[in-house]
């Protein structure tokens, strides 16, 4: 009797030892008044957030870092006035559990396909029209008050740019509670690298003749940033139908650029023109290109992808504040001491 006593509760030792650990309770199949919950993976998925140009791209990233999964969907290097999503992107969009987007109606079509392919719960925040009001808003030569749309360019403005940055950790935190500590740390890292620019920005501005700035640029991007720099814009190349300027345009422009002095202008890295060469020529002026949504180098906008310290939203104000200066006789070396990487990501390992 023993010996049986003793075997049974061996046999019954073996069959706990051989449970699963990781159970399941599901409900009773047998109770129709149950609602069965989902089974919670062990590892949480990350969520996913969809952005639009490289520079919201690699702000938002920045401030994600690596607990959100972030997605940018406008390539480098297009355009994103015209820009049409792919076919691929509305699957993207489906599976998105937040959606920043510049709005001020930069990204119509892409906003367009984000409406119909996103889950219903997902929201489509917009930036710039939570960053500054429709007083601000401003109209020129390529996005004329009769158009009807603003010009969006909002993020070259440094100062814009904080915004954006405290927007979004404020939307990432409202989708993920429990990151918050996490977001704000990111956050408080990128304003100060953010605040440096601006700063430096001052210092660039002031080092360049007032009777030089002055900015005739090919695509109308710098407007915001004139407004807070004290720049003047004097005129763009590019018309409000984002076609080449007529012979008529041309002239203006030439005359235009010969009376008031300024000794350059500034083309585009996006919008590849042989207008402005012609213009520049025989205004007899120097010509260099900026950028406003396309980060210097290569790379990934995405700050956990990219591990160039240079192709970063702030790398791309750096080097275009370089050649604004050396072009309008200001002085460039100021920009040296900007420290351009991430705040998150393999760049910012390898820069330290």
């Amino acid at each position: 009797m023993k010996t049986s006593a003793w075997l049974l509760i061996l046999s019954l030792s073996l069959t706990a030892c051989n449970a699963p650990q990781n159970t399941t309770v599901s409900p009773n199949s047998g109770d129709t008044g149950a609602t069965a919950q989902p089974v919670q993976s062990q590892t949480k998925s990350k969520l996913t957030v969809v952005t639009t140009v490289a520079p919201i791209t690699n702000i938002v990233s920045n401030i994600a870092g690596d607990r959100t999964q972030v997605k940018g969907i406008i390539p480098e290097g297009s355009d994103s006035h015209t820009f049409e999503p792919r076919p691929s992107d509305a699957d993207l969009l489906s599976k998105a559990n937040l959606i920043i987007v510049n709005g001020l109606r930069l990204e119509a079509p892409t906003e367009k396909l984000a409406k119909t392919s996103k889950p219903k719960e997902t929201n489509i925040y917009e930036l710039g029209n939570n960053t500054i009001t429709e007083a601000q808003w401003i109209y020129d030569f390529s996005f004329p008050k009769e158009k009807g749309d603003p010009n969006p360019h909002l993020w070259v403005n440094p100062k814009y740019a904080e915004a954006y940055a405290k927007l979004a950790a404020k939307q990432l935190t409202q989708l993920d509670p429990e990151g918050k500590e996490y977001y704000e740390k990111n956050l408080n890292n990128y304003l100060q690298r953010l605040n440096e620019l601006d700063k430096v920005t001052r210092e660039v501005v002031a080092s360049i003749p007032a009777k030089n700035r002055k900015l005739l640029t090919y695509h109308d991007s710098w407007a915001y940033w004139a407004r807070e720099y004290g720049f003047e814009v004097i005129g763009a190349i590019q018309p409000s139908d984002f076609k080449e300027p007529s012979a008529q345009d041309v002239a203006k422009l030439i005359d235009q650029i010969r009376k008031v002095g300024v000794p350059a202008i500034f083309g585009s890295e996006v919008y590849p023109s042989k207008v402005e060469e012609q213009i520049a020529r025989e205004a007899k002026v120097k010509i260099a290109n900026t950028s406003d949504d396309e980060l210097p180098g290569t790379g990934s906008a995405n700050a956990i992808e990219n591990t160039n310290p240079q192709h970063t939203y702030i790398g791309m104000m750096a080097n275009n504040l370089r050649i604004i200066a050396e072009n309008l006789g200001g002085n460039p070396q100021l920009v040296d001491k900007l420290n351009t990487t991430n705040v998150v990501g393999p760049a910012t390992t390898a820069n330290k």
